[in-house]
């Protein structure tokens, strides 16, 4: 397919500054889980920044919703407009989860395990906010979406180690229910993260076709 290149007016860029917005604020958010598990429970105050970057993305979804209900045309598709807005938010709301977890669990220490699935989401996510900034021109992002299923396959390989490891040693059974509660978010949110990269793949896939065809 030969290369395209598209441009934008100042109102459909809008959309994709939005989108970029919201990346850069998911890799801030997955930094701080980062670094709140890595030196938990030293660290715990990190989870009201966590809350902080969660309500920025609810700001940043709330934008980009309103923007595409007071205008008639939009630079992509309307359905993968919401559909990659909300994909984005669904990441910030299970760190937050997490983050909230820590604490109502009281969780004394993390496991090893945790600390390595909020790496392997940070890393994601920042596969997501550098395909994000190619998509004005829907460049290729195959590099990244690549990289983000192999990292989504990572976080399912920890997550069953981790599963297992709470079944052994004679753990007690509350300590395994909370646990066992922290990986399952941990691993919705990678999940969340293949979910955009299959997303912006559509989108990318989607509008070369047409600029190609000359629709």
């Amino acid at each position: 397919m030969p290369r395209v290149t598209r441009v934008h007016t100042p109102r459909d860029r809008a959309y994709f500054e939005l989108f970029e917005e919201a990346a850069h604020n998911l890799t801030r958010c997955t930094q701080l889980l980062d670094q709140l598990l890595s030196g938990y429970p030293d660290n715990r105050k990190l989870a009201e920044n966590i809350t902080d970057c969660e309500h920025e993305g609810d700001r940043i979804t709330h934008d980009i919703l309103d923007r595409m209900n007071h205008t008639l045309t939009t630079p992509i598709d309307r359905q993968d407009i919401l559909a990659l807005a909300s994909a984005l938010d669904d990441i910030a709301d299970y760190v937050e989860e997490v983050a909230d977890y820590l604490g109502l669990y009281r969780i004394e220490a993390p496991m090893d395990q945790a600390i390595r699935l909020a790496q392997v989401l940070h890393q994601a996510t920042c596969q997501i906010a550098e395909a994000t900034a190619l998509l004005p021109d829907f460049k290729d992002i195959s590099s990244h979406t690549v990289e983000i299923n192999r990292l989504e396959n990572e976080g399912d390989r920890i997550t069953r180690e981790a599963i297992a490891s709470l079944f052994h040693g004679g753990i007690d059974p509350m300590v395994v229910i909370r646990w066992k509660d922290l990986f399952e978010r941990l691993e919705n949110a990678i999940d969340a993260t293949e979910r955009v990269a299959n997303i912006l793949e559509g989108i990318v896939i989607k509008n070369r076709t047409r600029l190609a065809v000359g629709d």
